[in-house]
């Protein structure tokens, strides 16, 4: 195995191509990629047309935050909350057909192994 690492490498075959430094390729310049939405702070920031003025912006603005604060306040339920009332009969339906003979068999099994121990 040792003889097989210190062979000589074989030189190139001929139709194997060596890249020369005239051979190679200028890189593209090509600009550099940001995954930033934001616009870079060089850039001066562009602001899309308006449809509405902006006292209407700030009028909506206003009743979505109303809205929202209402929403919150009258209903806190997180969606923790939600899913605990939602998977709640789902489990008890569960473990009401299901547990009983989980605990048969394992008190089985337990009094079986008790009973080999003593003997």
């Amino acid at each position: 195995m040792l003889a097989d690492v210190e062979k000589p490498a074989e030189p190139p075959s001929a139709d194997v191509l060596d890249l020369t430094e005239s051979m190679t390729a200028e890189p593209a310049s090509v600009p550099p990629v940001t995954f930033d939405s934001a616009p870079a702070m060089s850039e001066p920031a562009v602001a899309p047309p308006r449809l509405i003025s902006s006292s209407t912006s700030a009028a909506i603005d206003s009743a979505f935050n109303t809205l929202a604060h209402t929403v919150l306040v009258q209903n806190a339920r997180t969606l923790e909350d939600l899913v605990r009332e939602m998977l709640r009969p789902l489990l008890k339906s569960w473990l009401d057909d299901n547990l009983p003979g989980m605990v048969e068999r394992l008190v089985r099994a337990e009094i079986e192994r008790v009973s080999r121990g003593r003997n």
